[in-house]
């Protein structure tokens, strides 16, 4: 995220810098330790055209971080970085979000943000092409009931990154919490193999909740679905054109602002399916330091 978010690590603990001193800790006048010369001011960020990524340019700007750059990049780049700078215990800048893998296998915190650059916290929305309510009442019926947690979401953005597929995470995770799903489905009658498409970014958690509806709606109201993966212009784009029918993976109010005011009065906004989403900059939990403030002058 889409949308879609920027997390900053920064992991130094046990490093020694050429004067001795423990990167992290307090120097004589008791600040942290030079930061930005340890990650050479670079952040290392997703894909150019995230929310989060303009976010963090506006973070750079508003913070006054002059000598920081924000790296462009891709999804799987970025925590790849992460992955190998926390097991050498080196110091990394990337971006981020959540929910996300990441805060399930690493110990990570938010640097505080006071100027609420990334404002409060997050929505996922489920989109709907106009006439869809009309066209198909089943499918629009099952996506406006669509709802669930950050934690039953990462249950199976874990088991993706562990090694299954989209589809074999999504059916096991499903077919596992099936209370969950009669509550999507309760009433609802199964068509007869009617057509539906859905359009996603190609990040952790839309790859996640989309497979989970495409199960279903397949499943347990016979539809067939084709999911597709494109960027968040072209996901926005398609839903307003009607040449998709739906998305589950809007970031609202902040990381998909400008497609929103674009495209408000093309679509029908059928709510959140997913609540207390953020997005940031973010530390590991054992580094001493916490606010966005803190790297300025760095």
């Amino acid at each position: 995220m889409l949308s879609l978010v920027a997390v900053l690590v920064l992991s130094a603990c046990g490093q020694k810098d050429e004067g001795g001193t423990t990167a992290g800790e307090g120097d004589n006048n008791g600040t942290p330790a030079a930061v930005g010369e340890q990650v050479d001011h670079e952040i290392i960020g997703i894909d150019p055209g995230a929310g989060i990524m303009k976010a963090t340019a506006k973070a750079i700007e508003d913070y006054e971080l002059s000598d920081w750059t924000l790296i462009e990049g891709s999804g799987a780049a970025m925590t790849a970085t992460l992955d190998k700078a926390i097991k050498n215990e080196e110091p990394v800048i990337i971006t981020g979000w959540t929910p996300h893998w990441m805060f399930s296998k690493y110990d990570l915190k938010y640097l505080e943000d006071p100027k609420k650059v990334y404002g409060e916290a997050e929505e996922i929305h489920t989109l709907g092409r106009k006439g869809l309510q009309e066209d198909h009442p089943e499918a629009y019926q099952f996506l406006d009931n669509f709802m669930w947690t950050s934690d039953e979401m990462g249950e199976i953005m874990t088991a993706i990154q562990e090694g299954k597929s989209p589809e074999d995470a999504a059916k096991e995770w499903a077919d596992s919490n099936t209370d969950r799903v009669d509550e999507w489905t309760k009433d609802i009658q199964p068509v007869d193999g009617k057509e539906l498409k859905l359009s996603y970014v190609a990040w952790d958690s839309e790859i996640a909740s989309t497979n989970v509806v495409k199960y279903v709606l397949e499943s347990k109201l016979g539809y067939k679905v084709t999911a597709l993966q494109v960027e968040a212009g072209p996901m926005w784009t398609g839903v307003a054109n009607g040449d998709v029918d739906a998305s589950v993976a809007a970031w609202l109010p902040l990381t998909h602002a400008d497609y929103m005011a674009e495209f408000e009065d093309k679509l029908d906004d059928l709510g959140a399916n997913m609540e207390g989403v953020k997005t940031g900059l973010v530390v590991p939990s054992y580094m001493e330091i916490s606010s966005i403030e803190d790297l300025k002058g760095e």
